[in-house]
């Protein structure tokens, strides 16, 4: 398989972007230097991702040498809990309270930090709505009581927001921020969770964006580079 997802549960959001993105003239599947390629629109390859990109380090780092790669990843800003019985007869249909944001590509993106300044990358984000089938069989997470997530369906598409460079992702810092500054404040300043605001300060700090000027306590402190 070409994109390493994981679980079956991801297959159905996996078609439902590829529908959502694909347009007349692109060619799906195809082999390109030993990887199958979601789609392929001219010269750009375009794979989705729908769950962690840094299962895809080596195979950007091989496509990337020759050709240009636009990733596509959900993340959901609006998820509704399906509950089934192992049969697949509905229980119930609830909406998740959690609401995903662009800024939480940061939660991927700390992992492959040093593939962003590539040339041939970019990386497209979709806020999406799905929906989660969760099914009674005993065989899920103790987090769900043995629930299984049995598949995950993309609903619709809420916005698109492509970055193509270094200072794309440079542009998500609020232009407010005092000079230097600490995770906690950026966390404060983008009203994150402060774990996200630290992914986003490594990130950052990999690819330029910010560099080290000292500390405050135990806590670095930044400055825009």
């Amino acid at each position: 398989m070409a994109n390493h997802i994981g679980t079956l549960a991801e297959k159905s959001l996996h078609a439902g972007i590829k529908a959502w993105y694909g347009r007349q003239g692109d060619q799906f599947e195809v082999k390109v230097d030993g990887f199958v390629i979601d789609i392929v629109r001219g010269e750009q390859l375009v794979e989705i991702q729908t769950r962690h990109l840094y299962a895809m380090k080596r195979k950007l780092k091989k496509l990337l040498e020759r050709h240009p790669v636009h990733v596509l990843h959900p993340i959901p800003q609006e998820k509704w809990i399906v509950r089934q019985t192992a049969e697949g007869e509905p229980v119930s249909r609830r909406k998740s309270p959690r609401r995903g944001q662009v800024l939480n590509i940061f939660d991927e993106l700390v992992r492959i930090p040093h593939l962003l300044p590539h040339p041939n990358l970019s990386i497209g984000v979709l806020l999406t709505q799905q929906e989660e089938i969760w099914r009674d069989d005993g065989q899920g997470s103790w987090r769900r009581r043995r629930w299984s997530v049995h598949d995950c369906r993309l609903l619709g598409v809420l916005e698109y927001v492509t970055f193509v460079s270094p200072a794309d992702f440079c542009a998500m810092l609020p232009s407010d921020l005092p000079q230097p500054f600490t995770s906690r404040q950026l966390s404060q300043a983008l009203r994150c969770y402060p774990a996200l605001a630290q992914k986003m300060a490594y990130t950052l700090r990999k690819i330029d964006g910010l560099v080290v000027t000292g500390k405050q306590g135990n806590a670095l402190l930044y400055n825009t580079a």
